[in-house]
């Protein structure tokens, strides 16, 4: 009986991911389904201001600042690059792209302040912006947050502005798309996608009603007011998990909301297992509230749901096995639709137990980064100390 009690528990955990996690795994939430009706020919198209945190970008910097000024966005546009102590001329790279570029005369590129005591380098930086893209004393309607890695299509900002118009929104983000071309990326990071839907399903998100609320940093657009009337930028100075900090304090002041996009994508590549690990570590146990309890507690429930279903499903005597094989085909099925979303082949889906065992290590690894000293660490900074704060 105890056999058969423990051989039912992924199958339980499963059953319920499946129907009562909103549905997550289906992948519905996408900028290109259901999109608002375009705007007539008299509509008003508000202004917008991008702010575009940038430490050592060099190698990505003219690609997408590049995107941006390509913009075909009719209305009022302007762009403001923070160089936050690059030591690799991304500044300059940046300026020499911008002098034969589409309307250079939108891009302002500042030089950061020395990093402020409580605050993560690219909040600071961030705050930094959005100061200038406020100076003149006439705010723009809406603020572009959006990363110095990831290109935007020609259409994507109207496209963004089209979606939060229609919607009233305070925050639209989107899941930039990441690159997923060598065996690494294709082993981890659909994976990465689907774990944040799992944590934070898109339809819950985008839902008024449901207290759940998240947003993806690489692309955010924010109404300016709102963030504000949050409290502005500063509300989550320290966070290390900030674009999901600032969609729960923006989902308070009004909806949001965020799906799947091919308008958006991300320039850097992983080209190693290891790589990926540390992209995950730096923010995993901040995710868990440094708590060793929470650890502790996802550990053994990333065992129950990835790891044993198929060791009942080899392992279990009598009829049992047939609980764990059953649970596999769950997890299994369920990670089908992410993979076809990066169009990879459904067989990769065999392999989330293995996905999901590495992404345990990670988040051990996370919680022992912090410990050391360590934690959060981005490009020569260990911010997880302020996010404890």
């Amino acid at each position: 009986m105890l056999i058969g009690a423990l051989a039912l528990i992924p199958l339980v955990i499963w059953a319920y991911l499946i129907v009562g996690r909103g549905w997550f795994w289906l992948a519905r939430e996408r900028d290109d389904r259901n999109e608002p009706k375009p705007p007539g020919e008299d509509f008003a198209w508000p202004s917008v201001a991008a702010v575009v945190p940038a430490r050592d970008e060099a190698d990505v910097i003219a690609a997408s600042i590049g995107s941006l000024l390509a913009q075909d966005y009719p209305g009022e546009f302007r762009i403001f690059l923070v160089d936050d102590s690059s030591s690799d001329g991304t500044a300059a790279v940046a300026s020499r792209m911008a002098e034969t570029a589409p309307h250079a005369g939108r891009l302002t590129i500042l030089k950061g302040a020395p990093l402020a005591s409580g605050w993560t380098g690219k909040l600071w930086a961030v705050k930094q912006g959005i100061a200038n893209a406020c100076a003149d004393g006439q705010a723009p309607k809406y603020l572009l947050l959006t990363d110095a890695d990831i290109a935007h299509k020609p259409d994507n900002l109207r496209q963004l502005v089209t979606r939060a118009e229609a919607g009233k929104l305070t925050l639209t983000s989107l899941m930039a798309k990441l690159s997923c071309v060598n065996t690494a990326e294709r082993l981890l990071i659909p994976a990465f996608v689907y774990f944040f839907d799992m944590l934070f399903p898109f339809g819950q998100v985008n839902d008024p009603k449901s207290r759940i609320a998240a947003a993806a940093g690489g692309v955010m657009l924010a109404n300016t007011q709102a963030l504000e009337a949050a409290g502005g930028i500063a509300v989550i100075r320290a966070a290390i998990i900030d674009d999901c900090a600032l969609g729960a304090a923006m989902k308070k002041q009004g909806p949001i909301w965020l799906g799947l996009t091919e308008r958006a994508r991300s320039l850097r590549p992983y080209r190693s297992i290891g790589e990926i690990g540390r992209m995950i570590s730096r923010s995993a146990y901040a995710q868990l509230d440094y708590s060793p309890l929470l650890l502790a507690g996802t550990l053994v429930g990333m065992v129950l749901t990835y790891l044993a279903a198929p060791l009942v499903a080899v392992f279990a005597p009598g009829p049992w096995w047939l609980a764990g094989l059953a649970a596999w085909g769950l997890m299994t099925l369920s990670f089908a639709p992410m993979l076809r979303f990066y169009r990879r082949s459904p067989l990769w889906a065999l392999a989330l137990p293995l996905i999901g065992g590495l992404y345990t290590a990670f988040t051990v690894q996370s919680a022992i980064d912090v410990w050391r000293g360590r934690g959060g660490s981005w490009k020569g900074r260990a911010q997880a100390m302020a996010g404890r704060a």
